[in-house]
């Protein structure tokens, strides 16, 4: 897939009108419908006047190539966070909703569960040794301030699933980092819980977080890793279109300055 021409399809084309008369010759061509300028992100030429104009330092850094992919790569991460923080957040919710309500629906349980056991001898189903019922009588017996905490702990967790999310969507520095280390504290708690009970859901969780963990340590060079944010910013800048134009000029004018040289030494 050409992420760029896909961005560009989506969102449209950047164009930029540098002073440099150089690299302005090299980002801009005349046709018989008008000026047409390339395009920093695809590369393509689009007809009409361009969005900017101004020093080359001043362009936009567009992301194009592996860094848009990249890019993409996150924000699908920043909607995985979304959704997981919005179930969790739900769920506290849900649990202080039965807080309110806690000695009501207490009740409500010991009166109607006798109601169940004709349909579940019928069936084969042991109510008292029932791991579903079990679960259930624990919480109900839970203490109101032991569901305080319930909900003061998943409200935080649900909050911090989605300022991941808006780092990882916003592909902020800091985004990165939170995401990296808030995924590496449940990772053990993931594993634990793959112990206690083996499921596909909690096995696809658990290789998601891992790759996700792995991919934005190597992919952003977190940590000091391959070479760090400085490396990661060189990487970024040297992929844009206009530091590849001015590369491209650059070594035209050093070709030109060297044969300028070699014809004097002979001369």
């Amino acid at each position: 897939m050409n992420w760029s021409l896909r961005a560009c399809g989506r969102h449209g084309h950047i164009t930029y009108a540098p002073d440099e008369p150089a690299l302005r010759e090299r980002l801009h061509a005349r046709t018989a419908l008008g000026e047409a300028w390339r395009c920093l992100r695809c590369g393509d030429f689009t007809l009409g006047e361009p969005h900017g104009s101004g020093p080359a330092q001043d362009a936009p850094l567009v992301l194009r190539g592996q860094a848009l992919r990249d890019a993409t790569i996150l924000r699908l991460l920043a909607l995985f966070r979304w959704g997981k923080g919005l179930l969790v957040l739900g769920a506290a919710f849900g649990v202080w909703r039965f807080r309110a309500h806690h000695d009501a629906v207490a009740r409500a349980f010991d009166e109607d569960l006798p109601l169940l056991k004709p349909l579940a001898d019928k069936i084969g189903w042991n109510l008292e040794e029932s791991g579903v019922v079990h679960t259930l009588r624990t919480v109900l017996s839970a203490e109101t301030r032991t569901l305080t905490w319930i909900v003061l702990g998943l409200t935080v967790f649900g909050a911090l699933l989605i300022t991941e999310g808006v780092g990882l969507w916003l592909l902020k520095r800091w985004g990165e980092y939170f995401a990296v280390v808030a995924t590496s504290l449940f990772v053990p708690v993931e594993i634990y819980e793959l112990v206690e009970k083996v499921t596909w859901v909690r096995i696809v969780i658990l290789l998601i977080n891992v790759a996700a963990v792995l991919y934005i340590l190597l992919s952003k060079r977190l940590f000091g890793l391959r070479g760090g944010h400085a490396a990661h910013e060189a990487e970024r800048h040297e992929a844009g279109l206009m530091e590849v134009e001015a590369a491209a000029v650059r070594a035209q004018l050093s070709g030109h300055a060297s044969s300028h040289g070699h014809a004097s030494t002979h001369g």
